[in-house]
Parts: structure tokens; C-alpha cells; sequence
């Protein structure tokens, strides 16, 4: 077949990102809705607080109390009762009269401030129930005290629609007295390898074999990303064996990602496989590595295949695979965030497709570096792996055939969830 016109990285997002949605909605425990998506507003229950609390250990009593206090004229006060968190003082207070109170303690009605341990005086006693302390400096009204609803007030929304719960988040939602969160579903997505040489992991390759590593690191991705992976058994090259693989593969999961047989060669079937089948919408990417891209649709499955080379897949996966999964779980943020730095040596650039060097980023004398792999091979993984970045070469041919040293480039960063800020 022949291709499609070939798209530049920012249409192929959109054409990938067009074609799914949200997947449906399901209800989850708290602590297993911790980087899941709030699928609607959650309000609480009360007000949080719902009283006035102490903010610190002390002696609760009215500022009025205390005006006028000093080192050289104190104030003297009887404690006629002890708060722990946990109990109320519903009694009164005399002009005289203060109450030691623990942090958290719900603050008596008859008191209004709260002044810490380490600024009284216990004039050689506890400080407990029946003692005398002396207060040296006045106080304000409210001091050290937590209001009711200082957090919230009862009906108002704590995690809002399409907002991502983290773990303060989770402890948030049960002081409102949620206990199950309405989350969109995970993903789940078949990893399926493709090609006559490949052999499992636990076998030692034959002659012109060679394991396959894809298939477990596009688990991994889509394990990262949120989504729910399974790998099938290797697809030999074979049209009518990939075709019932895909096909098998869709009853069951949201979305397919095959590695392998996405180019123009005698024994490359997933783009016929796609169109046969469904409706092929991408082939071919302005982007180096990760050129051959083919995405299509069958019976509103997303189908996503990628090169059989491991960086160009990780890097397929990266560019359009991750941004379907974030979506499919309600995420609004589909691009990794990026900082600019500067190539720490010369790099050509003859070829006009946007080149994504695999690489680091390092401190300099005058702000980022970073450094291209030295090897950067479209079948290496352990670039990916020991790299944080990729460092990218914009569309076009450079001028004199290289990028030198110096030049500030985009670096997209691999280990900063997509949403964040970058300064």
C-alpha cells in the first residue's frame, strides 16, 4: 500500500488524540485513586475543621486577659482544667483563670487565644490542673487558633473534575468523608511483538535471532503512563497471523501497540492490517528516530504501530502512545515539559526530519547542558536508559550540515510528568 502524506509531530498528536476519549467512569478505594483523575467535583461533608482548635500545646484563655503583661509586671493565672485532643471544657474562665490545652483540642467558648508552652512561666510547678503560671507579654485575640472550616466548609468541592488526586489529596478526601472515588478507568493494552527473528527473553538466541526487548519495555511505558498491559506471544512475520492478533487483541483491550513491521518492507503488514480492518489514519512522522508511525482505528479500538527498532518504538510510544493513554484516563496534559540548554558539541543535521537525540542534561558554568548520547542508533535501549532527555533538532537542514556547540535546544525531559511547571 502506499503511504499516507507524511504528518509533522505536533498533527500526528492531534490525529492520535482526535481519535479516543475518556473511557468510562469507575469507582475505586482511596488509597487506589492516588494518581487517578477525579471523574466529577467531590465536596465535603462537614466543615474542616469543624470546630476551633488549639494550633499548638499551650493555655487557652481571653487576650483581654493579658493586656498589659510584662517581665517586670506579669500576669498570674490559675489552671483550672486540662484539654487533650480528643475532649471539650464546656466550663467558664474567670478574670484569673486560663485552661491547658494540646494541639488539636477543640478551643472553649469561653476562651479566645491560645499562648504556646515556651513563653510561660511555671514559677516551679507542672504547669498541670491547679498550678499558677505567669504570662510575660500580652496576646493577640485568635493567636495559635484554627478556625472552623479554616480548610473547607461543608459543600464545597476539595478535588475538583479532571483534577489529578495525589497523596495529600487522598488524606483530604477521607477528612470530607469520602471513601470510594469515581476515577477514570485504566487502560488496559495489548503489546504485541512482530517478526520472524524474534525470540522470548528466557531463550537464547539461534542464528540471526535476537530476543525481544520491545515488547517489555512498551509494557513498562504503558505501566508508567497509567495504562494495564499484557503482552501476546511473538507474531511471526505473517499478514494473516498479525491481522488475527490485532483483531483478537481489540475485543478485549482499549487500545493495541504492535513493535515491528511498520515501514515498507516485503514482510511489513501492519499498516495493511489497519486499513484492511479499520481505518488508517497516520504512517509516516517528520521525526528521526520513529519515522514509520502507523495509526489507525478498528471498531473504535485505537491501533498504534511502531518501528521494530527499540529507540525509534520508545520513541513513537513517547511522542503518541502515552499522550492516547493520558487521555483515555482524563488527563488534560499531553506533552512532557521542556527547558532549554545547550548542546555541549557539534551535531549534524542533513536530514530535515526533527531529529530526538537521546541525552543528558548537566549543570554548566552558565546555566543547562546538554549531552547527546554519543551512539545514537535507532536499535540501542541503553541510551534510553541512562539518558533523562530528549534533546531536539528542529524540522529543516542546518546550516553547513551541523548544529554547533552552544546552540540552545528544545530538551524534552522523559522523567517530568507532562502539566508541570518548568521554571
Amino acid at each position: 500500500m502506499e503511504d499516507l502524506p507524511m504528518v509533522s509531530v505536533e498533527e500526528g498528536r492531534k490525529i492520535v488524540l482526535d481519535a479516543v476519549r475518556p473511557l468510562e467512569v469507575e469507582r475505586v478505594g482511596l488509597v487506589d485513586a492516588v494518581g487517578r483523575v477525579a471523574a466529577q467535583d467531590l465536596t465535603s461533608d462537614i466543615d474542616i475543621t469543624p470546630f476551633a482548635h488549639a494550633a499548638m500545646d499551650g493555655f487557652a484563655m481571653k487576650a483581654v486577659q493579658l493586656e498589659g503583661a510584662s517581665a517586670e509586671a506579669p500576669v498570674l493565672l490559675k489552671v483550672v482544667a486540662e484539654v487533650p485532643a480528643g475532649s471539650t471544657y464546656e466550663g467558664s474562665l474567670a478574670a484569673d483563670e486560663c485552661v491547658r490545652i494540646m494541639t488539636g483540642a477543640p478551643l472553649p467558648d469561653c476562651a479566645d487565644s491560645v499562648v504556646k508552652y515556651e513563653l510561660v512561666d511555671y514559677l516551679g510547678t507542672d504547669g498541670r490542673e491547679g498550678s499558677t503560671v505567669a504570662f510575660v507579654e500580652p496576646t493577640k485575640e485568635r493567636s495559635n487558633v484554627r478556625e472552623a472550616g479554616e480548610e473547607i466548609a461543608r459543600g464545597e468541592v476539595a478535588i475538583h473534575e479532571g483534577e489529578v488526586i495525589r497523596a495529600a489529596g487522598v488524606g483530604f478526601l477521607a477528612s470530607c468523608g469520602i471513601t470510594e472515588v469515581p476515577v477514570y478507568r485504566r487502560p488496559k493494552v495489548a503489546i504485541i511483538a512482530v517478526g520472524s527473528e524474534l525470540v522470548e527473553p528466557s531463550e537464547k538466541p539461534g542464528p540471526g535471532q535476537i530476543r525481544d526487548g520491545n515488547s517489555y519495555a512498551l509494557a513498562a511505558c504503558v505501566k508508567e503512563a497509567g495504562g494495564i498491559p499484557t503482552i501476546y506471544p511473538i507474531i511471526k512475520d505473517d499478514f494473516r497471523a498479525l491481522r488475527d492478533a490485532v483483531v483478537l487483541a481489540r475485543e478485549n483491550h482499549d487500545f493495541v501497540v504492535s513493535s515491528g513491521g511498520a515501514a515498507n518492507g516485503d514482510y511489513d503488514f501492519i499498516k495493511d492490517v489497519i486499513e484492511q480492518t479499520g481505518t488508517l489514519m497516520m504512517t509516516l512522522v517528520n521525526m528521526r528516530p520513529g519515522k514509520a508511525q502507523a495509526f489507525g482505528v478498528i471498531e473504535g479500538v485505537p491501533v498504534l504501530g511502531l518501528s521494530g527498532n527499540p529507540a525509534a518504538a520508545f520513541c513513537g510510544f513517547e511522542m503518541f502512545g502515552r499522550p492516547v493513554l493520558r487521555k483515555m484516563q482524563g488527563f488534560s496534559a499531553f506533552e512532557r515539559p521542556t527547558v532549554k540548554a545547550a548542546l555541549a558539541s557539534d551535531k549534524k543535521k542533513k536530514d530535515p526530519r526533527r531529529l530526538l537525540l537521546r541525552a543528558h542534561l548537566e549543570q554548566g558554568d552558565d546555566g543547562l547542558v546538554v549531552v547527546p548520547a554519543k551512539n545514537q542508533n535507532s536499535g540501542l535501549f541503553s541510551t534510553i536508559q541512562r539518558g533523562t532527555c530528549f534533546a531536539v533538532l528542529p524540522d529543516g537542514v542546518a546550516d553547513g550540515g551541523k548544529v554547533l556547540a552552544g546552540t540552545e535546544v528544545d530538551c524534552i525531559l522523559l522523567d517530568v510528568d507532562e502539566g508541570t511547571i518548568i521554571s
